[in-house]
């Protein structure tokens, strides 16, 4: 079964602690119960409980500690790490915020080059410590451009730290926060830790978040802070693109946290609207709650299933094969605004129940705008995007299939990326993925993409139109959904899905790339011959009422009782 559902918890795992951890997770949550998540939430309670779980059962540790840095079998293992996300992810995003945020403060230290840091991390990693990651500022956000926090040289090799961070999760509570700045007299960027029980780190306060209540995340000052040589993790490009790197191991964490909090919400809506009468009839009778619920199972299915695909190529990342940048960028961006899509059209079916307080809908449909936007908006993803269209379709490697990355093994190069020179990143032929397929919508979607493909031969943006911003990030839509459509279909064949919900699954696909278009088309000032490629990609699927009466019977409806949070 590819959703998560905790009482019937399925998944292959070759680690038997990664099971223990999954299920112990999920004993922790279903005793603690969905109106005490919910009281906790409204509350903006601190999750003090499930940080203590997470220590006494050495979670984080043993999840989050690279080889060589903890216990003999210790290792970063993205199969499980992802998995994780997923679990906590699915009874509340703020319980996956902690984890996610531990994460990014980890990237850094790990990143860098000084080890007496790391080997300190893992023994805080332990001792049940959680991270946090100082990069963004109140005025400049994320960009590390303008960062202004400043290490001052005190003349005898240590420094002092003076600025602000805003926006800061496990900014009360982190055991180091990882800050970036930059030095004061040569101007180079640097990552250092700092301790937040220290009296120079000021907590300024909270910020209130609209979703994520439990959650901390902060505003701090460095008030002249002290900072050795020992707390510098690293410097210079080092610093530079370890900020960098870091981004590209988080965010692609959100987009799991996106498929957890949609699963729960699908079981919550499910039971509760397929179980009501009116006016005589189940409330399923009506063809809008089918298509709507059998719709947003078909996308989730395809939210699991390219994040899956996305973590083996992450796994089998190196300097050679670095097509995971696009990839999570597309986990990120696509799979988030997925589950916001799923968050919409789940409180079509439900209405005001979605928005009673004591539901997990009411969570999600608060939660679900903000996934897309968190770790990078999907503006800046779709720009990342953007950079690899010429490579993806015009300048295929002959790289081996990526098999499912399952395996037990510690993902060193996660710690050990290279940064920049993405022009120079290779993409296989995404046109593999179609052979041995031969349902009808797949090959329609097939039809769209190389009809994109003949618009950028033969009617490529103009010098003007390429530096319209927002014209770039329409078509990027379209890459996006090539891309995304291409890892599907490997873990579609890896997985057996069935063949009507593979046609189901590329009805709406194809229902996309053509909406997609038709906003490319009508929003800019395109020239006939490019409006006449366009007009190419606005097809429509092939329906039969049949198949998918028997997808919404046999795979959507079953699940009207199949899982069911005890209170």
């Amino acid at each position: 079964m590819v959703l998560l559902n905790p009482h019937n918890y399925e998944r292959e795992h070759l680690d038997p602690r990664a099971r223990e951890i999954m299920l112990k997770t999920i004993a922790f949550f279903e005793k603690k119960g969905l109106a005490s998540i919910k009281e906790d939430d409204k509350n903006f309670t601190w999750y003090e409980d499930y940080i203590d779980f997470i220590g006494k059962e050495e979670i984080f540790a043993d999840l989050l500690t690279p080889a060589g840095y903890g216990r003999e079998d210790a290792r970063w293992d993205l199969w499980r790490v992802a998995e994780f996300n997923e679990v906590s992810g699915f009874y509340a995003l703020h319980y996956q915020y902690l984890y996610q945020v531990t994460i990014l403060g980890l990237g850094p230290i790990f990143l860098g080059n000084n080890e007496a840091i790391k080997h300190k991390a893992a023994a805080l990693l332990r001792e049940g410590a959680i991270f946090g990651f100082g990069l963004s500022e109140r005025d400049h956000g994320n960009d590390i451009y303008a960062d202004e926090m400043t290490l001052y040289p005190n003349g005898d090799g240590t420094y002092l730290a003076k600025g602000n961070k805003y926006y800061i999760g496990n900014g009360n509570q982190a055991a180091l926060l990882s800050v970036f700045g930059k030095m004061a007299d040569t101007g180079e960027y640097v990552f250092f830790v700092v301790d937040p029980q220290q009296p120079q780190y000021e907590l300024v306060k909270k910020i209130d978040t609209q979703g994520a209540h439990c959650a901390y995340v902060a505003e701090f000052n460095l008030n002249d802070y002290p900072v050795s040589e020992g707390d510098i993790v690293s410097r210079g490009s080092l610093a530079w693109d370890s900020a960098l790197n870091t981004v590209n191991i988080g965010k692609c964490m959100v987009g799991w946290a996106s498929i957890g909090e949609a699963t729960h919400a699908l079981y919550e809506c499910l039971h509760h609207t397929c179980n009501r009468v009116l006016y005589g009839k189940p409330v399923y009778a009506f063809p809008h709650v089918r298509r709507l619920f059998t719709e947003s199972y078909l996308r989730l299915i395809t939210m699991k299933l390219y994040a899956l695909r996305c973590m083996d190529y992450f796994r089998s990342a190196s300097d050679e094969d670095r097509r995971y940048l696009m990839y999570n960028a597309i986990l990120k961006m696509k799979v988030c605004s997925q589950g916001d899509k799923i968050s919409q059209m789940l409180l079509d079916l439900v209405g005001a129940k979605g928005m009673e307080q004591d539901t997990f809908m009411e969570m999600f449909i608060r939660d679900a705008g903000m996934m897309p936007r968190l770790e990078g908006t999907t503006h800046v993803n779709m720009a990342l995007v953007n950079k690899f269209y010429q490579s993806y379709f015009f300048n295929p490697a002959d790289f081996a299939p990526i098999p499912k990355r399952n395996d037990m093994a510690d993902d060193d190069y996660v710690f050990k990326q290279k940064a920049g020179g993405l022009k120079k990143v290779r993409f296989g032929d995404y046109r593999l993925c179609y052979e041995g397929m031969n349902q009808t919508n797949v090959l329609l979607f097939r039809e769209q993409v190389e009809a994109l493909k003949e618009f950028l031969v033969k009617n490529a943006p103009t010098a003007e139109q390429a530096s319209n911003v927002d014209y770039m990030i329409a078509l990027g839509e379209l890459l996006a959904a090539t891309a995304y459509a291409q890892l599907t279909l490997e873990n579609i064949k890896i997985y057996h899905i069935e063949d009507e919900v593979v046609e189901e699954i590329f009805a709406f696909m194809i229902r996309d790339f053509a909406a997609y278009a038709l906003m490319f088309r009508s929003t800019f000032v395109q020239s006939p011959e490019q409006i006449e490629a366009i007009n190419k990609m606005i097809i429509d699927p092939s329906l039969n009422p049949e198949r998918f009466e028997k997808v919404w019977t046999e795979k959507v409806l079953s699940l009207k009782d199949a899982y069911v949070m005890s209170e």
